[in-house]
């Protein structure tokens, strides 16, 4: 029988500054006080907090009286002395009543702790490659008992507790085992399951409540607004893709065709009513629209889950968690699956240069600045209002190299685009004279940074080969795409921001104008292989009042769609691999809005369908020749037929890849004057075809192509001893190939 509450404290019980630590919620390690625990007398006492709860008894896990507790305190400590055989490692369960309401349960203080000494080790040292397996929410069978383990790092904090529903998001209830080694706390909590929703309570350094925390680790969260944590373990999909694993892991994308089309996937496409489509739904016409659009690639602009839709995802919090605003996380690695059945890799943004200052998330986590850097001039990133990581830190490098590998690894993405890399090398990034700290050597390097970027992309080479690394840097640092053993960074690609730059800035201008700024198309020349390169039009391009891609072109309406296609035809034919944002490919004429679908109705104009059958040919010719990819990395692929013709604003050059591949010429007329007997130097004689044509009526030009075979002559042009002439058409790109 139950004992009823009593203010009289047995004299084994626990002392009463204990008691009040854990009323108070001020206790730093619960295991002290709660659970079994061996009184002053050598016997075993068993310490209960159950605020809810009128009488307490310990029972066997069959049911059986083992004996009763008796209230110490009126708000709900419980303690009773047990018997005889009674140890540490006795299973035991809790009955407990409250009026006419009874309920069992099983102790979280009974259980031994579910984080080993080596997870401490690696952590502290900045060396465990899996660290979502250990921290975080995880369901599991401990001890017998199912449950889910809870596990966190905040090395400072006074007390750290899981809250939730479960226990009225009341921090007294469950606060976690303190684990000094390496600041790490962790606490299995029986009874709970998937679906759970969790946050965690911190009392910070010093003594202050801080905020309530998403957990850092969380494979699932709430839909924003809400900010909560849901436990979710790893998502369960039974994967299909084998055969393009097997074949991702057996080279790299260097002399491959790389064609990438970026996604935003809140306004690629909605539903009719504009409604928010599902990763189900998105992955479906994808996968169909890419297919036929021929690209290799889609990129996603961040899907790791963020507070701030307008944020587009470049300020996330959950690091390791796909957005819930469009599925589970079983959807989405169902759409990537599903793409890469259908031969299309995937490509994510990944952002470890900053993070929001969202009271949930990692902001002053444990009450100090953590993950951040505490001084503003280092840890503050003015552009963009959020933080900045603290790459010197083991334990924050550690965190953001294993969030990027593992969505390669479990979700198998396979590339990360790192984002804002060069904010991440520069400590004076955006920064005026003495809002900036100097390295240890007085130099502006974040060398913290370089050295995290070095071991990520060594980490992902090493864990998922085949996958890749792609810096999104803007600058002229030095080796960003050169392998870590001989001094670069290690990424696999650079985008090539100056390419972007010069080629928007030259078409923009009037071709009357264009003689005078030809370099502006040439220059990249001069630097296309001191790196990896992809050549973007991202979305950074047709946005905060920049225009889309079609209405930076100058003219009538005529004469932009077709300065539209003979850029995009220079863009697919210069070495690099190529990035286009959703829209530009049919001329998407209004500015990209996140918050409302493409506009698809304009594909039932002809310029429109013509742009967007042109991407598709583009796709087709620049995979299917390898002329125009094999060697997009390499100076032997390249050569200039005549670079020179300014007063003309004509472009032509020859892409190649080995001997017994056949060449492409490529021919850029950006004047609206039709040239008539165009005379070109070839690197062969022979009968030429017209492979391609962005004048062609196809795809909305003025039909000036050139049909049939074109004839070779023994008559010498360009410094060349064979050369033809040809019909070369306004404002457009031509690609001609030997008939063979």
């Amino acid at each position: 029988m139950t004992t009823n509450a009593s203010d009289t404290m047995p004299a084994s019980a626990p002392d009463a500054s204990r008691i009040e630590a854990i009323i108070r919620g001020r206790m730093g390690d619960p295991f002290e006080i709660l659970g079994p625990h061996k009184t002053d007398g050598g016997a075993m006492g068993l310490t209960v907090f159950a605020p809810d709860a009128a009488e307490v008894r310990a029972l066997t896990p069959e049911g059986d009286e083992i004996a009763p507790l008796t209230r110490i305190n009126p708000e709900g400590v419980f303690w009773g002395e047990m018997p005889e055989g009674f140890d540490y490692g006795t299973p035991y369960r809790l009955a407990m009543r409250a009026g006419d309401h009874s309920w069992e349960r099983d102790d979280p203080y009974r259980f031994t702790p579910v984080l080993g000494e080596m997870d401490e080790y690696l952590v502290a040292e900045g060396r465990h490659e899996e660290i979502w397996k250990r921290l975080g929410a995880h369901p599991v069978t401990h001890e017998g008992v199912e449950g889910v383990s809870f596990a966190v790092w905040a090395p400072n904090a006074r007390r750290v507790s899981v809250v939730g529903q479960f226990n009225a998001w009341d921090g007294r209830r469950h606060p976690l085992r303190r684990r000094f080694g390496a600041g790490l706390w962790e606490l299995f909590v029986p009874g709970l399951a998937m679906g759970d929703l969790y946050k965690f309570e911190i009392v910070g350094a010093h003594g202050d409540l801080q905020p309530l925390k998403a957990d850092p680790m969380s494979f699932r969260q709430e839909q924003p607004p809400a900010t909560g944590s849901i436990v979710h373990g790893m998502h369960r999909h039974d994967w299909q893709d084998g055969d393009w694993m097997e074949s991702r892991a057996k080279g790299s994308l260097h002399d491959k065709p790389v064609s990438i089309y970026e996604v935003h996937l809140g306004s690629w496409r909605r539903g009719a009513d504009g409604e928010v489509l599902d990763y189900d739904t998105i992955g479906g016409l994808l996968v169909d629209y890419l297919t036929e659009m021929n690209f290799t690639h889609v990129e996603f602009m961040p899907v790791s889950e963020h507070p701030f839709t307008g944020s587009w995802g470049y300020q996330p919090v959950g690091l390791f968690a796909p957005t819930s605003r469009y599925g589970t996380p079983e959807q989405f690695a169902a759409m990537v699956d599903r793409l890469h059945q259908a031969g299309i890799g995937v490509i994510v943004d990944w952002v470890p240069a900053h993070f929001p200052s969202d009271a949930h998330g990692l902001a002053n986590f444990d009450g100090t600045a953590l993950y951040e850097h505490a001084d503003p001039r280092q840890g503050f990133h003015q552009d963009w209002n959020t933080l900045i990581y603290n790459f010197g830190r083991n334990e924050v490098a550690n965190f953001l190299r294993c969030s990027g590998t593992f969505w390669l690894d479990k979700y198998h993405i396979d590339a990360l685009r790192v984002d804002a890399v060069a904010s991440m090398l520069y400590l004076d990034y955006s920064r005026n004279e003495g809002e900036w700290i100097p390295n240890q050597y007085g130099g502006r390097e974040n060398l913290d940074a370089i050295e995290f970027l070095k071991g990520t992309n060594h980490q992902v080479e090493a864990r998922t080969p085949g996958a890749a690394t792609i810096a999104e840097e803007s600058t002229a640092f030095p080796g960003v795409s050169r392998p870590v053993d001989q001094g670069g960074l290690g990424f696999d690609f650079k985008w090539n921001m100056g390419w972007m730059h010069d080629s928007l800035s030259y078409i923009q201008n009037d071709p009357v104008h264009r003689k005078y700024n030809h370099h502006q198309m040439t220059f990249s020349i001069h630097y296309a292989w001191s790196e990896n390169f992809v050549l973007p039009i991202s979305h950074d391009e047709v946005v905060h009042g920049k225009g889309s891609l079609l209405n930076k072109m100058p003219g009538d309406r005529w004469q932009k769609f077709a300065n539209l296609r003979a850029y995009l035809g220079f863009m697919w034919t210069h070495p690099g691999k190529k990035l286009l944002f959703m829209g530009c490919e049919f001329g998407q004429e209004r500015e990209w809005n996140h918050d409302v679908s493409l506009d698809w109705h304009l594909l039932e104009d002809e310029k429109h369908k013509g742009a967007q059958s042109l991407v598709r040919d583009l796709n087709r010719i620049y995979r299917d020749e390898k002329a125009l990819h094999a060697l997009d990395c390499d100076p032997h692929g390249f050569e200039w037929v005549d670079g020179a013709d300014d007063e003309r604003s004509i472009f032509a050059f020859l892409r190649k890849a080995d001997s017994g591949t056949r060449p492409a010429l490529v021919i850029s007329n950006m004047t609206p004057v039709v040239r008539e007997e165009y005379h070109i130097g070839l690197p062969e004689g022979g009968d030429w075809v017209e492979l391609l044509n962005t004048d062609d009526e196809a795809y909305g030009g003025s039909g000036v192509v050139n049909t049939g075979k074109l004839k070779s002559r023994q008559e010498e042009c360009h410094g060349r001893s064979v050369s033809l002439s040809l019909r070369l058409p306004p404002l457009a790109t031509v690609i001609l190939v030997p008939d063979r």
